[in-house]
């Protein structure tokens, strides 16, 4: 199976849940859209905990499917062991590997620890333990970070990275946080009033300049590149990628490759390269096409052979500098963030 299909009818008051789409059977699909926009009900229609219309007429223990939720809902008479084996003691036909997915998680350490006493992350972690030892066919995540601080989600984040390199099971991923999703998803959807307003591969769909949920603090973009050097004078790494060299705070080891974000706040263009700037990545770029996102401010998607990126600049200098699509310009980068 290369595909999946989604399809889910629901009303309920006022709102109208409509989504009928296909996501790779492989990787991780991220769902994208403000409060209230239908996210976390559609992962409930996936798993069978509404009653919505669809072609999966099978009971919630019939779909094959792990759900791990905001708050982990972990047993607290029981310890992080016995809360990972629950599922698996009730169930005759699960062929799970616990110490593989134990050893995943690093939850080594924790096993006889009583529930009651982890960490949040901790914790967020037996609960996606619990759920793949039911050998799901796929996985819903809504939102499993959300109820952590910034240091604890940053603690996670690569145990998903680790999830997405060596399992081959397809995953759900439910945020409100554009940078979770740049940094983990393969693909995504794009929600609002109950409907798919874009999908397709993150990149492509990151580019897009002319839907409001992808614009205001979410507008930017990510791009794939390759690690080439490491500065220990400066403490500063070169990322190479289509459209040149990108240097970025910190050692990351080199020939690996790796996903890079720019936030359309960090970017700002110039009609000539710039002689003197404190801005280390200036790059030659196309303007491509420009998108109006409020009264006072303009998004600009450029590309450098074949990646894109995304400036947010003020009317004002649209107006002044002449800007039009299809000429050339510098763009500057003020900060790249390295995720993967």
């Amino acid at each position: 199976m290369s595909e999946i299909q989604i399809r889910h009818e629901l009303e309920r008051g006022s709102f109208k849940l409509d989504v009928d789409t296909r996501i790779p059977a492989t990787g991780i699909t991220g769902v994208f859209g403000e409060s209230g926009c239908g996210k976390t009900t559609l992962l409930r229609c996936i798993a069978g905990l509404e009653n919505s219309r669809s072609d999966d007429r099978r009971p919630v223990h019939r779909r094959g499917i792990g759900v791990v939720f905001q708050q982990p809902a972990l047993f607290a008479h029981l310890s992080v062991r016995q809360n990972i084996e629950y599922g698996w003691r009730r169930n005759k036909n699960v062929r799970a590997d616990l110490d593989h997915i134990i050893g995943l998680l690093e939850l080594e350490r924790l096993l006889d620890r009583p529930a009651t006493t982890l960490s949040g992350g901790e914790a967020q972690r037996v609960a996606i333990a619990r759920a793949l030892c039911q050998s799901p066919r796929l996985m819903l995540m809504d939102e499993p970070l959300s109820s952590l601080d910034q240091r604890r989600r940053n603690e996670i984040l690569p145990y998903f990275d680790r999830l997405h390199a060596e399992l081959s099971l397809p995953i759900i991923y439910v945020s409100h946080d554009i940078e979770e999703i740049s940094r983990i998803c393969d693909h995504l959807l794009v929600m609002a009033d109950g409907h798919i307003v874009a999908a397709g591969a993150l990149q492509e769909v990151l580019m897009r300049i002319d839907l409001p949920q992808l614009s205001g603090r979410n507008a930017g973009v990510a791009i794939e590149a390759t690690r080439v050097r490491y500065d220990e004078k400066f403490d500063l790494t070169t990322f190479g990628f289509s459209g040149g060299e990108l240097c970025a705070p910190g050692c990351f080891d080199v020939g690996a490759s790796m996903r890079l974000r720019i936030n359309a706040s960090d970017v700002s263009l110039c009609r000539s390269l710039p002689q003197s700037t404190t801005i280390l990545n200036v790059l030659p770029a196309q303007i491509d096409a420009i998108e109006s996102e409020s009264s006072a401010t303009e998004l600009v998607r450029l590309k450098l052979a074949q990646d894109f990126i995304i400036a947010r600049i003020t009317k004002r200098s649209l107006s002044e500098l002449e800007l039009r699509t299809g000429e050339q310009v510098y763009v500057q980068i003020k900060s790249v963030m390295v995720r993967r």
